[in-house]
């Protein structure tokens, strides 16, 4: 009993070892990430001067430059997304060390989401017309949504986590005509289609 007590906490330790360090790690990684959208000429808050805890109108100069919107669905829906594939691809990592993974792929898409390439993608072919990227506080909250999904989904059975994301790309579908499904193949490969029917 005291040798299994006490690799048990060995482990436990290691395990509290491995999430501090994940958190510092996660810490850096979204520093960094602010920093380059800085440097990419990204504003810190909002042009209009204000800061807003929920904007919802896709449609205009405020949509992606608040702390959360209709397209933070779809990045709570990558968190579950990122904890389904570590958990089938890297499950011997620790929960901590595949969360730290995800934040960095996540940061890394919005730094690269946010340069002028992939932003005239997004004005040419989806429904994001006229869109000019996000603030810095809005990436910020949709890398913080990402790891709320992950957190999410590591708690549910997985039949909740693929009913949850059904569910947030369906409210979303509803709401605005767009969700992460729409929005990959929009940006992917458009159908001329399903623009007019966005467009509505």
């Amino acid at each position: 009993m005291r040798a299994s007590g006490g690799a048990m906490g060995r482990a436990s330790s290691i395990g509290e070892r491995v999430a501090a360090k994940s958190a510092w790690l996660i810490a850096a990684i979204v520093m960094l990430a602010a920093l380059g959208l800085l440097v990419e000429g990204r504003p810190p808050i909002c042009p209009c001067g204000t800061v807003k805890l929920w904007h919802g109108t896709v449609q205009s100069a405020e949509n992606s430059q608040q702390l959360l919107d209709w397209y933070s669905l779809s990045h709570v829906v990558h968190g579950l997304l990122f904890y389904a594939a570590g958990w089938m691809v890297l499950r011997r990592w620790p929960p901590a060390a595949r969360l730290t993974l995800a934040v960095l792929i996540e940061a890394g898409w919005e730094v690269l989401e946010n340069s002028p390439i992939i932003i005239d993608r997004y004005r040419a072919v989806t429904l994001a017309w006229g869109y000019a990227g996000d603030s810095i506080v809005n990436s910020m909250a949709d890398i913080t949504c990402m790891a709320a999904g992950f957190l999410i989904a590591r708690r549910l059975p997985p039949w909740g986590t693929v009913a949850l994301g059904v569910a947030l790309e369906l409210i979303a579908l509803a709401a605005i005509r767009d969700n992460l499904t729409l929005n990959l193949l929009m940006l992917i490969h458009p159908v001329d289609a399903i623009r007019v029917w966005q467009a509505g």
